[in-house]
This record gives structure tokens, sequence and C-alpha cells, in this order.
């Protein structure tokens, strides 16, 4: 795989560990814990693309998002989502100005706090689907419109946004379409009883550390370039093809816990992140190459907010997680896997059977386990 990447690819993928490792212990002056969770958000700006932190309250995802920022050297806005929020509050607003010389009056463009590198979109489920919307823009396009004209976002740019999952009364939950934006959906859980424990004594005592910047936004755009060279073989290839492809009820892959369980699965873009967010986790690790171990790490966070539950699913206590669990146990990663033929309607096909990534799937009864 290695001759596939030039010398200086092969010296950016290493200062690009080095360069994690180093990120790594400058959060743990101030972030204790939560390592899974700062590797899938770095993965997430790497891959260039979005994440949504769930959370309860109390988990300090607001300061982990600051902290990354500050440990990347990144400008950074935190948007307080509120009912009475508007889109212009957002992306900014027209105001008029008179030129003080010759009196004249124009419009002028003022920026909104979306203009900075990396954005906090803060209990974004607060926000009516209207200013939702306004962020939809900015997160694919990397610009926003105001007046006729387009005006371009800095580069890098990523929108972390959280959401809390309590209090859902008088709250507009995302719909699928716009939480398909989000490269990622991650869960910040609650910490260990060693790192609660910590986490009161460094507060209490005012132990935190000062956190030094690590990487430049330039850096951090040229391993984005770098990530889309990384070579993934075929194998890879279709491991994550025939999750997706398994993940669809009503389809010739589909185990019957899918067709049970699941009313729709993901779409082409859930290939696209598990591909891609595997490439940029083994890029921090130091490797040259995607494993379906990388695949299997970024499952979750990738393919949860893609994969709904039924209502009979949700009354046998299965949720998207338990779902992607049930998957990745019914499509191995060793099966040998290669390009369906022309025309097949089937998914990666396998050796045996060509233009089929799940045959023979191992089947599941319709009744929920634990």
């Amino acid at each position: 795989m290695n001759e596939q990447l030039s010398q200086d690819d092969i010296a950016a993928v290493q200062r690009c560990q080095q360069a994690y490792q180093t990120i790594r212990k400058e959060l743990a002056k101030v972030i204790i814990g939560q390592d899974e969770v700062i590797e899938q958000v770095l993965v997430a700006i790497f891959a260039r693309g979005h994440a949504l932190l769930e959370g309860v309250p109390g988990l300090a995802k607001t300061l982990l998002v600051s902290s990354i920022a500050e440990s990347l050297h990144l400008t950074f806005k935190r948007i307080q989502f509120t009912p009475d929020l508007m889109p212009s509050d957002v992306t900014g607003t027209e105001v008029i100005q008179e030129d003080p010389e010759t009196g004249k009056r124009r419009y002028q463009f003022l920026p909104g706090p979306l203009f900075a590198s990396m954005i906090l979109a803060d209990e974004i489920n607060r926000t009516p689907p209207k200013t939702q919307a306004a962020m939809l823009e900015a997160m694919q396009e990397r610009q926003i419109s105001a007046g006729g004209t387009m005006h371009p976002l800095p580069a890098p740019f990523f929108v972390l946004a959280t959401q809390n999952p309590l209090e859902q009364e008088g709250t507009y939950p995302l719909p699928e379409a716009q939480l398909d934006r989000f490269l990622l959906y991650i869960k910040v859980d609650y910490p260990s009883g060693a790192e609660e424990w910590e986490i009161a004594r460094r507060v209490t005592t005012a132990s935190l550390g000062k956190i030094n910047a690590v990487m430049t936004g330039q850096e951090i755009i040229e391993i984005q370039n770098l990530m889309h060279r990384v070579p993934v073989s075929d194998q890879i290839l279709g491991y994550a093809h025939a999750l997706v492809r398994a993940s669809r009820p009503g389809t010739p892959e589909a185990p019957d816990f899918i067709n049970n369980w699941v009313s729709f699965g993901s779409g082409p873009r859930g290939l696209l992140t598990l591909v891609t967010a595997a490439k940029a986790r083994a890029i921090l690790h130091g490797r040259y190459h995607a494993t379906t171990g990388d695949v299997q790490a970024i499952a979750h966070p990738a393919l949860r907010h893609r994969i709904a539950a039924n209502y009979p699913a949700q009354a046998a206590n299965v949720d998207s997680d338990k779902l992607v669990d049930m998957l990745m146990e019914a499509v191995p990663a060793d099966r040998q896997y290669q390009k369906p033929a022309e025309g097949a309607s089937a998914g990666a096909g396998s050796s045996q059977q060509p233009g089929r990534a799940v045959a023979p799937v191992g089947r599941r009864p319709a009744t929920a386990k634990g």
C-alpha cells in the first residue's frame, strides 16, 4: 500500500500521528477522559465534515469543542440557539451605511457569528426549522448568500452542534434530511468513577492547565487533502458497502432483523462517511491505509442517525446503536469482497456470489435479546 503514496505523503502521515498525540496531551490538561469522543471529533474535522454531539447537560461538550479549537489555533464562535433566534442572527445581515464624504447610502453586509473556522451550534434542536435551515447552505456549500451576493466562509470550516436528549418539550427535532448533513453523530456519555473524581479535584482546586496550539488551519487543510490520496482497498470498500446495503429493509441483502425493525436504512452518504472517516482515522493512528477495524470503530457515529428503528423495534428496546451492532455481527469482515457486476441489483460482492455482499448473512429472530 505504501507504494501508492509519495515519500512526502508518508512523512505527512507520520507528522499527523505525532500531532494527534500532542493534541490529546494538550486536551488532557482540561478534558478528563472522553478519549473516544475526542477521536471522533478529530476524525470529522480531518475528513472535512461536521459532527453532532448529544449528551446530558454538564458533560463539558462546550469546553471540549472550544478546547479543540484552541489546540488547532482556529477562530471559534459559539451560537446559543433559542426559539427566537432568526436566520440573520446566525448568517449576518445587511445594514444601510452612509458615506461621510459623499453622503450616499449603500447596503453593507455585516457578517454573523457563522464567519469563523469552528462553530459551536449549542442546543441546535431548540431553534425553529427556518434557523436550522440557515445552517444547511453554510455546512454544505461553505458559503452563505445575502442580498444576492455569495459570501465565502473561512477555510477550514466546521460546525460542531450539540443537542440535549432531555426536556424535549418546546424543541424542534432535526429532520432526517438535516441529520444526514452531519458526517458523524457522536454520543457523549458519563465519565467513569475515576475520571469524575479527577474532574472534581482539578476543577475545585483550579488545577486546569493552559492549552497550547498544536496545528494551524493551513496544516488541517493539507491533512484533508492528504486524506483523499490515502488508498482504500476493494476489501475495505466492499465491507463498508455491504454494511450499508444490508441496512436497507426490503432488499435482498437485508437480514430478517432489518426487515422487522428498520423503517429506512442508510443512503449512499453513509457509505461515503464510512470510507472517508475510516481513512481519516487511519491517518490519525499513523497508518497509510484504512482497515476493517477503522470501519468498525467509526460505524456507530457514522450510521446511528442514518438507520431509523421502527415502532416494533422501540417496543423491543432496540435502538439504532443495537441495530448497528447486529449489522456488524451479520456482515462478516473477513469475507472476500469484490466490485458488483454491471447491472447487478445487489451490493458489493463476495467471491462466492458475485454482486452479493451479505449473502448468506446470519439471520436473526424477530425477538429482542437483552
